[in-house]
């Protein structure tokens, strides 16, 4: 997909840029693998508000994606790749040979009318799915699982993608985007290729209003609060906080890990590069 830059006719068109969906669906999903969405605002069932900054937003519908890709030995093709509001990446629509339609996240590179399959010992082509096993080192994947029928959970936001790094024992070793390099139990699956929408990262909002329109409420500066609201409020004049930056309630801003799960701690190799 291309940028689409506009001319500066206005002040919010000024710096925007989006990604061209020329080639995107333009009708509405597939009926039967949408469900409706409530807002809730950042609100729990008591009514708090447990995520601040979110509210309004334009209606949306969520569209159920297949992480699974359990229906082994039947070739699905690709109808058409749809945006979702839901996430970074786009979707595709697939029919199954025997009439099942279903979506999944989109590969990048992935065409209408391509057809692609699930299953042990398939040919390494971009969309089709298999076990960690049987996928050589080197290759790029996506949409992985941590255990066997878990569904994917790693690699799905739009242009992120995993390389297989090699075996051992019994296990697969896998670099992520992130620079993490962790180990997953061969026998789950991953599809091949990287994700699609990898524009997305070049993406300027432009103006406040866009924002609005996904449900994200402004945010107001710490400093700029009384210190009955956050620590690094109040002061004479313009300051700095006056301390390191932590939360409004706080927690600091930088570097606290808050990593807890220490039962997977054995199969990370070595953590994520820290950004400079």
């Amino acid at each position: 997909m291309a940028l689409k830059i506009f001319k500066s006719y206005t002040k919010s068109t000024r710096g925007t840029v989006l990604v061209d969906r020329k080639n995107i669906w333009k009708g509405k999903p597939h009926k039967s693998l949408t469900v409706g969405r409530h807002s809730t605002g950042g609100r729990n069932n008591l009514g708090r508000i447990t995520s601040r900054h979110k509210g309004a937003g334009h209606k949306q519908k969520y569209r159920e994606i297949d992480f699974y890709r359990k229906k082994d030995d039947m070739k699905a093709k690709i109808e058409r790749i749809e945006y979702d509001p839901n996430r970074s990446a786009y979707v595709a629509l697939i029919k199954y040979e025997d009439g099942l339609m279903n979506y999944i996240i989109a590969p990048n590179k992935i065409k209408i009318g391509d057809e692609i399959i699930s299953g042990r010992n398939k040919k390494i082509e971009v969309g089709n799915c298999m076990p960690l096993s049987d996928i050589p080192a080197g290759t790029s994947i996506h949409n992985i699982e941590l255990s066997p029928n878990g569904g994917g959970k790693l690699a799905r936001s739009a242009g992120s993608s995993a390389q297989i790094s090699g075996l051992d024992e019994n296990y697969c070793i896998i670099k992520l985007g992130s620079g993490e390099i962790r180990k997953v139990i061969n026998t789950a699956r991953a599809t091949i290729g990287s994700v699609s929408n990898n524009d997305h990262q070049n993406i300027k909002i432009g103006k406040a209003g866009r924002n609005r329109w996904r449900g994200i409420r402004p945010q107001s500066r710490g400093v700029v609060m009384n210190p009955v609201d956050h620590p690094h409020g109040g002061g004479e004049g313009k300051t700095s906080g006056g301390r390191d930056p932590v939360s409004p309630w706080g927690q600091s801003a930088k570097g606290l890990k808050t990593r807890k799960n220490k039962r997977t701690n054995k199969f990370i190799i070595s953590r994520k590069k820290k950004r400079i």
